[in-house]
């Protein structure tokens, strides 16, 4: 885990996830602050949530329907639930990310 996190978001729970993360639940929303070491790949691959997150170190190479973008400190993404993604980073990178629960249908 990384050390880039204050001590007190450090104490969460962790994450049981395939990346190192602590977890802090809310409603309707996770919120996660990860930490990718340098080489670290994610394959493609969709959630039932809206994620949104801010690069806190490093840097993001996300790729979303074949497009690679790159999220340097300071920038915020975007990945609507269901759609494919991957993502590597090629230096230590953090993040804090938003996984935003869907409303259920209405009857």
């Amino acid at each position: 885990m990384s050390a880039h996190f204050p001590k007190q978001l450090q104490a969460l729970p962790k994450f049981g996830g395939s990346f190192d993360a602590f977890k802090l639940a809310a409603k309707d929303c996770d919120v996660l602050f990860a930490s990718y070491p340098a080489g670290t790949v994610i394959p493609p691959h969709r959630h039932e949530t809206d994620n949104v997150g801010v690069i806190t170190q490093g840097e993001l190479i996300l790729i979303v329907d074949g497009q690679e973008t790159r999220y340097r400190v300071g920038e915020w993404y975007q990945v609507p639930a269901q759609a494919t993604h991957a993502a590597r980073f090629e230096e230590v990178t953090s993040e804090i990310e938003f996984w935003f629960a869907l409303e259920p249908p209405s009857s």
